[in-house]
């Protein structure tokens, strides 16, 4: 049954991270496998939960120093990894073991049926990723696990991370569209949020292996969203698709 207040809507941004592509499932098989070819010994699924936990604070740190120079994402990463090895005592990696490390993270694979459903959502509305990921990353993503979209939106467009209220009315002004005609779909509670108090539309959809067993939020909506599905099938249902 179509949602009847998302019938305005034309076009959907979509968080990533989590929400379309499997980040930890992925990164620990790709760089398990790498380190095997290599001979490199470590704990790669400690390293890849130890990498994703300095995500939010490495953001921060951009945050509360807006004087300085823009970080993206890829930058970020490649400072967390430079820590994280030598936290972990992993030894004999060169500076190109670490760049493939790096861009793992532009070959993240998604989670099944989701390239599916972005085909159909596409078949009526505009879509765009809206992440903390920068346009490098994403567009290199998007080539390696086939995701259809229209234009890639990364927060070095907008030199600013979510929930930052620039990225999410950034978006829509470039889509020259008013907030109410655009959703957020988004396995992410928080991100919802700061979208849905801006008068973006909202699709929560939940990940609950997204961090394997340290998962602890995000299993269920917690907010008053236009949509709650149990996939990303299930939000194209809903809009028609």
């Amino acid at each position: 049954m179509p949602v009847s207040d998302a019938t305005d809507v034309k076009a959907l941004l979509f968080d990533v991270f989590g929400t379309l592509v499997d980040w930890r499932s992925s990164l620990i098989d790709d760089l398990s496998a790498y380190a095997a070819g290599r001979g490199l010994e470590g704990d790669w699924t400690g390293l890849i939960d130890g990498w994703r936990k300095a995500y939010v604070p490495s953001m921060d740190a951009v945050r509360n120093n807006p004087q300085a120079d823009f970080l993206t994402l890829d930058e970020l990463h490649r400072r967390s990894l430079e820590r994280l090895v030598g936290e972990f005592g992993i030894k004999g990696q060169t500076e190109d073991d670490l760049d493939y490390m790096v861009t793992g993270w532009h070959r993240l694979k998604p989670w099944p049926g989701v390239v599916a459903a972005l085909e159909r959502l596409k078949t009526k509305y505009i879509l765009a990723p809206l992440s903390n990921g920068n346009v490098g990353l994403l567009t290199r993503m998007a080539k390696n696990a086939g995701l259809p979209w229209d234009l890639v939106l990364g927060s070095d467009v907008f030199r600013h991370y979510k929930p930052d209220v620039e990225n999410y009315l950034g978006a829509a002004k470039l889509l020259n569209l008013p907030p109410a005609e655009v959703m957020l779909v988004a396995a992410h509670n928080y991100d919802l949020q700061a979208a849905q108090a801006l008068g973006l539309k909202t699709a929560f959809i939940p990940r609950p292996t997204e961090y394997g067993p340290l998962q602890t939020i995000d299993f269920d909506a917690t907010g008053d969203w236009t949509i709650v599905a149990d996939d990303l099938a299930g939000v194209a249902d809903q809009l028609g698709c």
